[in-house]
């Protein structure tokens, strides 16, 4: 019997040694994340497919800035909240820290309609990673908002016996007025816009290479609300810029801006949006 004891006890002290390292080992293991945790701090961060540059391309490529919104000056940065899923895309897209409800909706749905993303890894794990992106919305110098200035004015463009704002004028010496009322399309801006969707020709250059998004242009509102003057400020090529030209040249006329109940000349800045 002790030899039983003696023996059971030198095989018991053998597999100690080899016991040790294998514990040993088994601390060293990265415990597994919980498969459904979101995380802030990652290890390895999600990415966009393509690379951050490239989606900032895109961002820039494909906002649609709402025509409500500039037409009342409304700008400002949206941060957009997300999780990028373990097999790349996108979900939970929500305004964190929300602007302008048109300009909210817009950010999101630019998030939403993004490429995927190469998941975060963490402990040697895909893991589900809350990002945060800014988008923001900067009103082109000279677009339409609630009340903005005339262009300079030449000899005859302010009502006569006008007064003249202190500090409101060129280097030229030209007046820049403020309008009581701004120009604004007869029949309101949605009817406006309205029409430029339904007589917009769609170049077939711009069809074939699917080139899609908004042009800016910029045009003057003379005194019998007639648009002359229109000039291109954001182009997108493939014919887009010639149509959006033909567009506003064409396009009803606008109720002008008055001053002291007398009609002025303004200049205008609004996107001709094109969409396949």
């Amino acid at each position: 019997m002790q030899y039983f004891f003696r023996r059971f006890a030198f095989v018991a002290l053998l597999a100690l040694p080899m016991a040790a390292p294998a514990l040993a080992q088994q601390k060293l293991k990265y415990p597994k994340p919980e498969p459904e945790q979101i995380y802030d701090a990652v290890a390895q961060p999600a990415v966009p497919i393509g690379g951050v540059e490239a989606y900032a391309q895109y961002l820039a490529d494909n906002q649609q800035y709402p025509t409500a919104a500039l037409q009342r000056g409304v700008a400002g940065t949206v941060e957009v909240t997300f999780v990028v899923e373990k097999s790349g895309v996108i979900s939970n897209v929500a305004a964190s820290k929300p602007v302008d409800p048109l300009l909210d909706a817009e950010a999101v749905r630019l998030i939403k309609g993004g490429p995927k993303w190469t998941p975060a890894q963490h402990k040697g794990q895909k893991v589900r990673q809350r990002v945060n992106i800014p988008i923001a919305f900067q009103i082109p110098l000279g677009a339409g908002g609630p009340a903005p200035a005339t262009e300079p004015a030449t000899a005859g463009t302010a009502p006569a016996g006008a007064p003249t704002p202190a500090g409101n004028t060129t280097k030229s010496g030209a007046t820049i007025i403020t309008p009581d009322q701004p120009a604004r399309p007869v029949g309101g801006t949605e009817a406006f816009f309205e029409w430029i969707q339904k007589n917009q020709q769609y170049p077939a250059l711009a069809r074939q290479r699917k080139v899609e998004g908004k042009v800016m242009v910029e045009f003057v509102i003379q005194k019998d609300g007639s648009l002359t003057d229109a000039k291109v400020v954001k182009p997108l090529g493939s014919g887009l810029d010639q149509e959006a030209l033909r567009l506003i040249k064409t396009a009803p006329k606008w109720t002008p801006a008055s001053y002291q109940g007398q009609p002025l000349k303004q200049k205008m800045v609004l996107p001709v949006l094109f969409q396949l």
